[in-house]
């Protein structure tokens, strides 16, 4: 096991502020957020690639579609781990970025794994995962996870030794809660604990409302994983066709049985808004997360899918009177 003592260089060179690169088609794509004092530009939008391997062989090809449309939009941010598809989703990554490397360069995130925790474990994570992706270093690099089984004071040192060595920009963790936020932060001596990634999205917030306050008076970007609750924040499921199982299982109970009629009603409302003010269904729930300080991070299986929520993203964004809203509605308000 490498001793968290062996932390590579006792401190990171220096760098400086990191500017925004100006962004395909879209100027809503070139804004954002530098992690930390001299970290790398965190895009406001990003594809994650957690369904690669999961799924069909003919989703993988269509994903694969999807990855290079969203090289022709500018989109930059690409989040992948190395649990999806046991390697396959980095590959299908690296692939796609040496096939076609797209300009300006792209923000790779990848994640360890929470069966990779001890030290050892995480640099030998990060080695697996930059062959795969074909890279020399990733812009993030996230625990997936916590594991109860190892304390994170152990871990951080790990992935703060592996930032002083600048084979990942900036880092970060995954579906971590207040307390073991904390202790994240705790852990590290020198390095900014950059991101959490939550689930969130209009209606999947309890869990995320007092871990935004924590963000936010940390410094700390949240990146909301499944801001459209699999497509039903875009329209989708709102006319009689039923999610399938795969869908249906990581939807956190919104899309269950018992809960799915209150959910699906007060999505049409919000549809009824967002008609009303000449916007896509998708433009509110995404910029109700920008709102929230959040930067969304949506799937897509095809180039088509890209382009519906690039263009959602990118285009006339809703009024705050319509987020306002939406939230409400959202929340359960019968009179909003």
């Amino acid at each position: 096991m490498t001793p968290p003592a062996a932390r590579g260089p006792a401190k990171r060179a220096a760098r400086p502020r990191a500017t925004p690169p100006p962004l395909g088609d879209a100027t809503a794509l070139s804004a954002g957020v530098p992690l930390g004092k001299n970290g790398p530009w965190h895009p406001p939008l990003g594809l994650g690639l957690w369904s690669v391997g999961r799924w069909e062989p003919a989703d993988e090809v269509r994903t694969r579609a999807a990855i290079g449309r969203a090289f022709e939009r500018g989109l930059r941010w690409f989040d992948t781990a190395e649990v999806y598809g046991s390697g396959r989703s980095e590959r299908l990554l690296g692939d796609a970025l040496a096939a076609k490397p797209p300009a300006p360069p792209p923000f790779v995130v990848t994640k360890v794994s929470w069966e990779h925790l001890r030290p050892n474990q995480v640099r030998a994570a990060l080695t697996g995962s930059l062959q795969r992706l074909g890279r020399r270093s990733v812009d993030l690099f996230l625990v997936h996870a916590p594991d109860p089984r190892v304390p994170i004071a152990e871990t951080m040192p790990a992935l703060e030794a592996l930032w002083k060595e600048g084979r990942v920009g900036a880092i970060g963790v995954s579906n971590f809660g207040l307390a073991e936020l904390e202790a994240a932060r705790e852990a590290l001596q020198e390095a900014p604990l950059a991101v959490n990634q939550i689930r969130y999205n209009l209606f999947d917030r309890d869990d995320a409302t007092p871990i935004r306050d924590f963000c936010r008076r940390h410094g700390i970007l949240l990146e909301a994983y499944t801001p459209l609750l699999r497509g039903l924040l875009a329209g989708r499921y709102l006319d009689g066709a039923r999610a399938p199982p795969e869908v249906r299982r990581f939807t956190h109970r919104l899309l269950d049985d018992e809960s799915l009629p209150g959910v699906l009603a007060r999505a049409r409302r919000i549809r009824d808004v967002a008609k009303e003010a000449g916007v896509p269904m998708a433009a509110v729930a995404l910029h109700w997360l920008r709102e929230q300080g959040a930067a969304p991070l949506f799937g897509a299986s095809s180039p088509e899918q890209v382009d519906a929520i690039v263009d959602a993203f990118t285009g006339p964004p809703p009024s705050s009177e319509v987020l306002a809203r939406a939230d409400r509605i959202a929340l359960g308000d019968p009179d909003a």
